[in-house]
This record gives structure tokens, sequence and C-alpha cells, in this order.
């Protein structure tokens, strides 16, 4: 952030004198759009950053508001963010945060009393505004050794806001905005348990018509959601949810159709669908192609190998055990490649496997297992319909059914 510029007592009244009249008529004209853009703390614009620099020079400016009845109507709110603004130039963020919280109070109540939802695209700032500089605080909080705590005042704070739009009239198409800064401020915050009574009103409640949201956060709120899903291992759910998000989400916001994917891809491929190449390159997530390859190929040397070189980044996304579960289908593609070995050798033996060929397969790659191991997967194939077929104890062959003995999963995940 550039410093501050020497700047006259009397051209800092000026830029105070100017804000507080475009507050002003913005609120008279009932004018969203230019109102959001003086509340926007956070964005380092240069008209924000210089009304700053003027506070900081020119130090009486709540002075003029409280002395004048055009702004002293709107004191609990212009003074305090002035306090944020000022704080947020110099870099204290607590203050900043504590300031704008306060200011935020104040705005809700007077969004409260307005009758039209005019001054919707300024209660989206405000929301987006409270997590920002909530997760700027606590950032300082730590480097200072104390708790932070400021996001998870901010989620208190979203979810006034939620019970605000949770009403009759226009102004409930926001809710699903605030729904989606409280996701984020969850996931952040690794409390995802608190998202389900937020789903619950949102998805349940007749007040709310799901189609009536604007599409970006329809879009916003299907990512989390289909996230949440992944969690719970509910795939059916999550392919439905995260589909729904990529379908909508605009082409050229790239960056979001790759968190998206980040996620729909290990859920498709637990339900036995295989990204091409092309997607993979195109959005730069090449962690999946050996995974992809590991199940083509059956080998399931290659699937623990790229695991286990994006463990970490498997491991902050929480698709890891999501990933580690593919070894059952990778086991039934090395069988069904023996089987087809078989069946161009002998066809009348094709559908007997003995164990021990699987073992020596198994061996080739490097992977050293007995046969009472592989009778144990076996039998989970067989169980959880993978491998059609029964298991010959004494001979130790497995003997596959002679009609699809290898079940698709056809978009459905594997039995549990």
């Amino acid at each position: 952030m550039a410093a501050a510029a020497y700047m006259s007592m009397g051209e800092a009244h000026r830029r105070i004198n100017e804000y507080l009249n475009r507050f002003s008529d913005a609120v008279s004209y009932q004018d969203g759009k230019s109102l959001s853009g003086l509340l926007s703390v956070s964005s380092n614009s240069a008209a924000l950053l210089s009304l700053a620099d003027a506070l900081n020079t020119f130090q009486d400016a709540n002075r003029v508001i409280r002395q004048s009845d055009k702004y002293s109507q709107y004191a609990d709110i212009l003074v305090p963010i002035f306090r944020a603004l000022q704080s947020y130039r110099l870099r204290k963020l607590v203050d900043s945060y504590m300031a704008f919280e306060k200011a935020s109070n104040a705005f809700v109540q007077e969004f409260r009393n307005w009758e039209s939802a005019w001054a919707l695209e300024a209660l989206y700032v405000i929301a987006y505004e409270i997590r920002i500089l909530a997760e700027m605080a606590d950032v300082e909080l730590s480097s200072m050794g104390k708790t932070p705590e400021k996001l998870k005042g901010a989620g208190s704070f979203l979810m006034k806001v939620f019970g605000v739009l949770a009403g009759k009239g226009t102004k409930r198409v926001g809710a699903l905005y605030v729904t989606c800064q409280l996701f984020k401020i969850y996931f952040k915050l690794g409390t995802v348990n608190l998202c389900r009574s937020v789903i619950r009103s949102i998805e349940t409640a007749r007040i709310f018509d799901f189609e009536e949201f604007p599409v970006r956060d329809k879009v916003t709120y299907m990512y989390y959601t289909g996230r949440l899903e992944v969690y719970n291992e509910n795939f059916p759910a999550a392919d439905h949810k995260l589909s729904y998000a990529l379908t909508h989400c605009t082409a050229r916001k790239e960056a979001n159709i790759r968190m998206i994917l980040k996620y729909l891809i290990p859920v498709k491929l637990s339900i036995g669908i295989l990204p091409g190449p092309l997607l993979l390159e195109k959005f730069n997530l090449n962690e999946y192609s050996d995974i992809v390859l590991a199940l083509k190929r059956g080998d399931l040397r290659l699937l623990r190998h790229a695991l286990q070189e994006h463990e970490d980044r498997f491991l902050r996304s929480g698709v890891y055990l999501v990933l580690e579960k593919l070894e059952l289908q990778v086991y039934q593609r090395l069988v069904k490649k023996i089987y087809i070995i078989q069946k161009q050798r002998d066809p009348n033996k094709a559908h007997q496997i003995k164990l021990d060929v699987i073992v020596n397969a198994l061996k080739w790659l490097e992977m050293d297992m007995d046969l009472d191991e592989v009778e144990c997967i076996m039998s989970i194939l067989i169980y959880k319909n993978l491998v059609k077929g029964y298991f010959a104890h004494k001979s130790k062959v497995v003997v596959l059914s002679k009609q699809d003995p290898f079940p698709k999963l056809n978009g459905k995940p594997v039995q549990s």
C-alpha cells in the first residue's frame, strides 16, 4: 500500500465533505451501486485511500458529521466507517475490523427500516468486507500471540443479517449471498457443521424459491454444498451439486471452474467416470493424470505413487480418502485385464482365474501380497458387486459369471 502523500488541511476538509455528500446523495436517491463503493474499506481504491489520508490529517471529522442535519442522521454509520478507514490505512487491522463491525450493525438497522431492496448491493459489500477485514484482523492477532476470534464474530454478525433477509419481500434474494459468505467463514474456521442450519433454511423454508436467486450466488452455494456432500461421501448428491455449479459457472472464470473441478473430478472418478487428458491439462489439474491412468491400466503401484506424490494437496482439499478408495476400482480393472488375456489364450477357461495369477500380476507391479490378502480383496470385490462370481476356496480360484462379470458403475458409487 502506498504511503500517504502530504495533504493540506483545506484539501482534507474538502475530501471529507465530498465523501459525506456522496453518501447522503446515494441514500437520498436510493443509489445502491454508488453507496456500495463508499463502503469497500479493503478495496484499496484511490478515492478511499485518499479519504483515509484526509481523515488522518483533519482529525475533527466527527464534528463535521454531527453538526450537520444532513449527515448526523447517519452518524452511527459514518463515524465508525471513518474510523475503520483511518485504521485500515495505518494497518491497524483489529481496530479497523472493530470499527467496521460497529458501522455494519448500524447499517443493518437502517437497511431493516428501508422498505425496498434498493440497498442490497451495499449490503453485499458489508457482508463481504466484514469477512475480509475479520480474516486480516485474525492474522494480526495471531502475529501478536493473541487468540484469533474476529472471523467467528463476523459469522455471528452475518447470521443476524441472514435473519433480516429471511423474510417476505424482495430483500430475501440477498439471503443466498450472505449464506455463501457464511460458508466461506465456516470452511475457513473448520466448523462446516454450522452450515447445516443455514442450508435447512434455504432448502426447506417456503419463503425461498431457489430459482429466484442470482446465478452467481446459486453457483457459489452449489459449490460449497457440493463440497459438503464430498466430505459426507454422498457422491450422487455431490455430483449433482458440483455439476450444477460447473454448468452455470461463467466460462471466462477459469479459476472458479478449476476450483469446482478440483472436487468434481474425484466425485466422477468414484462413480466410474474418467475425465479426458485435455480437461486436466487446460485447467492445470495434472495431479489427477496418473490417478486416471492407474484406473485405466489397473495399476495399483501408479495409484499409490500418485496419492503419495500429491498427498499434501489432496489432504488440504479434503479429497484424499475419496481417492484412496479408488483402489477397489483399480483391482477390478487388473482382474479384468487378466480375464481378457486368458480369454485370448483359452476362451473356455477365461472365467476361472487362479489367485496365483493375480498374486504374480501384483508382484510384476512390485506389490507384494500373499494368497490370503488377495483372497480377501477378491471377496470384497464380489461383495461390492465390482466382480460377479464366486470364490472356490479349495482350488483357490475365482469363478467369474459368464454374463457381465465386471459390472460398470454407470454413474453410481461403489456399494458400501
